[in-house]
């Protein structure tokens, strides 16, 4: 984090100069979609040898041949893992989503990096630098996670480094501005008539030179005079940040009396404080000028990463219980020790087959090992193991990543990741361990899907290949959740949002080759009677030989909601002789899951038998079945079947700017809030009670409404009369459709 410059250190995918987790650094990029974080990615990559001025290694591939997906929509839409080497360490490089969809593929990058990199764009508004990133960098402060920030895109007309410095402080100081402190001052050219001005160097504020890039390559020259006094307004106050975070209680009276502090003991004070999580430096990048083989600040950013964030044996393991939920010590990061680790990323190759992508927390994992593969669900409330998800695997070969290319790794020490093929059917999540000793380490949390994507197969060939299609899907993406719905009988893709949506049904057909259609999601409705009703149900025919003969009478109850179907039998005299009782309730009910208006489930009544007759001969189980079941249609005819809609208990959490807004829009969808209350960083939390049709497009609607800063969560509450002119335009469309 000096101002000296490094010699060549080396290429990506050659073997590491120190084969131990101390020279590993594990570091995820997280920013707004544009920020340019793949851009970032590339030019660290460029600076540390690992590809030519074309972006290339020697075999063609390039950091951004991901997914031909991706290429066609100019998103990153998965998480991608490219290894570079500079000075002595191996850097993984974790190139998150910046889409919303996508924040699974961010999360399992949170959990396989040991640091951040927050990528934020001079040319974003402030707010959309706040939606986006404010939720991850609050998680990564929970579990002390180092974070630094790197602004790009200075050179874009009319952008400030000074603006979004600040900008930056007050979303992510956390009340404490002093803790997000730039560390270089761009240096910039003149400026155009169209307001743009070239990077070309960067002003270091501990050293006090800058780094000229304008020539082609980086030099180091003294800052002009007339630079001098901004450069020590900013210096000091970097220094007295640094001073604040210090270990060391006698630097602040040593400064305040005016004694020389040396640069070597700031810069040592500051390496402290980053890797602790309780400093966060500000740099700036840009991708390098024509000719050079440096983009600017890319250096300071590699040493930063090698000399300030920390080792993965710095970082506390996540906690570890045997398979029964007892606990276990805490697991340590030695190459030496017992197995532990875990599936971060899973994917499918169409020559390979899947593919996981895994980080070791300890011990080391060679390839054709033999391990204990154990999965337990990834959201609340599903963390009960899965059966199919507890056996022995003998996996294949393990590679490293770059691109589409995969090189081939003699070994994984704890700290690292690499790629295995061979886990069989490991799913993201799953814990890897000796097969004698199996444990299980504690789920990470993912967002619960909540925007519904029906579909059906498009074609008879299509509908052999869809339950495996999106199982397969499924396993690959725990955001996604599917549903086969008994009610609707509807088969459901639960999603982030709609670019989830499409990617799912791309890549059904891409790379599962599974044509779906997409048709609208049914919300389970119910039929009820609005008020109490007789029925009679006579089933008698004769046309010789043996005949049939069933009657029976009926009365029929509404009951409080949630009661379902209760009946009782109140014959006597031998009416319905007591071995047809029983079929007159089968009857009754069968009706009532038919349902009898728009073919939606009948509930909460009660229905009593009261009366019937018999035929020695022709009375039969079957006949008295299909008594029942008229006695209830006629009852039915004689009052009104009331449609219930399901209304679901909605917790929406937003900025306090946007409670109005929220609570406007929740009473528009035919909504009752019970409640608000204020959370923590300055947010409130809106309770409410929605019917569920007028949610299906909530999580779409939300980040819109919001500026992407709201999130919620909804559980089913019960079912509650429709609105007359709405359950009236249910039976209509019930009737259209056939």
């Amino acid at each position: 984090m000096g101002a000296t410059s490094h010699a060549h250190p080396g290429a990506a995918g050659r073997a590491p100069a120190a084969d131990h987790p101390s020279s590993l650094r594990n570091v995820v990029l997280v920013g707004h979609s544009g920020s340019g974080k793949t851009t970032l990615v590339e030019a660290l990559a460029l600076a540390a040898g690992a590809v030519n001025r074309a972006g290339r290694v020697e075999d063609g591939a390039t950091v951004s041949d991901y997914d031909e997906m991706e290429h066609r929509r100019h998103r990153s839409v998965q998480l991608s893992l490219v290894p570079v080497e500079w000075g002595g360490h191996r850097i993984n490089l974790l190139d998150t989503p910046g889409y919303a969809d996508f924040v699974g593929e961010l999360r399992a990058g949170l959990r396989a990096a040991d640091a951040a990199l927050f990528i934020v764009s001079a040319a974003q508004e402030a707010d959309a630098v706040a939606g986006t990133t404010r939720a991850v960098w609050e998680e990564c402060a929970l579990v002390g996670m180092p974070r630094a920030i790197v602004v790009t895109h200075l050179d874009t007309a009319r952008t400030s480094f000074d603006d979004m410095t600040r900008i930056c402080a007050e979303i992510f100081g956390g009340g404490d501005p002093d803790a997000v402190l730039p560390l270089y001052l761009p240096v910039q050219g003149p400026e155009g008539p169209d307001g743009h001005a070239p990077l070309t160097g960067l002003t270091g504020l501990l050293t006090e030179r800058v780094l000229d890039y304008s020539g082609g390559e980086r030099k180091e020259r003294a800052p002009a005079d007339g630079r001098r006094e901004q450069l020590r307004e900013a210096r000091d106050r970097l220094i007295e940040g640094i001073i604040a975070e210090s270990e060391d209680e006698t630097l602040m009276d040593r400064y305040l009396d005016g004694g020389d502090i040396s640069t070597r003991t700031l810069i040592d004070d500051l390496e402290r404080a980053v890797a602790r999580g309780t400093f966060h430096p500000v740099l700036t990048a840009a991708p390098a000028p024509e000719g050079a083989r440096q983009g600017i600040g890319t250096v300071e950013l590699l040493e930063l990463i090698t000399r300030g964030f920390p080792a993965p044996p710095e970082r506390v393991l996540p906690t570890v219980t045997t398979p029964g939920g007892e606990p276990r010590p805490a697991p340590v990061c030695d190459p030496e020790g017992p197995l532990l680790a875990e599936v971060v990323k899973t994917s499918s190759d169409p020559y390979v087959g899947r593919i996981s992508l895994v980080r070791v927390f300890s011990g080391t994992l060679r390839p054709y090992d033999t391990v204990h593969v154990r999965g337990r669900g990834l959201t609340g409330g599903g963390l009960e193991p899965r059966p199919c998800h507890d056996a022995e695997v003998r996996i294949g070969a393990l590679s490293a990543p770059f691109g589409k290319q995969q090189r081939t790794l003699e070994r994984c020490v704890a700290g690292d990741l690499a790629c295995v093929t061979g886990l069989g059917g490991a799913e993201t999540g799953d814990t890897l361990s000796p097969v004698d000793d199996p444990v299980l380490m504690e789920p990470w949390s993912m967002p619960d899907p909540l925007l519904p994507l029906a579909v059906r197969a498009h074609s008879k060939a299509d509908e052999d290949k869809l339950s495996q299609g999106l199982a397969r899907l499924v396993a690959e993406d725990p955001t996604m959740r599917l549903e086969q719905n008994p009610d609707t009988h509807q088969v459901v893709l639960w999603c982030l949002g709609e670019a989830h949506q499409d990617v799912a049904l791309e890549r059904l057909r891409s790379r599962y080759g599974v044509n779906v259609d997409a048709v609208p999601h049914l919300v389970p409705l119910r039929e009820t009677f609005a008020g109490p009703a007789s029925g009679r149900g006579r089933h008698v025919k004769q046309s010789g030989g043996h005949g049939q003969f069933a009657v029976c009478e009926i009365e029929v109850e509404p009951l409080p909601s949630g009661t379902g179907i209760e009946f009782v039998d109140k014959v006597v005299g031998g009416a319905v002789p007591r071995q047809f009782v029983s079929s007159v309730e089968k009857g009754v009910r069968a009706q009532a899951s038919r349902g009898l208006v728009a073919g939606h489930p009948l509930v909460d009544l009660r229905v009593t038998l009261l009366n019937g007759k018999a035929h020695s001969v022709d009375s039969s189980d079957a006949a008295f079945q299909t008594a029942g079941a008229l006695a209830l249609r006629e009852a039915a005819a004689e009052t009104r079947i009331q449609l219930l809609e399901p209304v679901a208990e909605v917790r929406v959490l937003v900025p306090d700017d946007y409670v109005g807004p929220v609570m406007s829009d929740l009473s528009g969808r035919r909504g009752r809030v019970v409640g608000t209350e204020q959370a923590s960083g300055g947010r409130t939390l809106v309770r409410a009670e929605v019917p569920e049709i007028e949610i299906g497009r909530y999580a779409v609607d939300l980040r819109s409404l919001s500026h992407g800063t709201g999130r919620f969560d909804r559980s089913y509450a019960r079912h509650e009369a429709m609105p007359h002119q709405l359950a009236d335009r249910v039976r209509e469309e019930t009737k259209d459709g056939g």
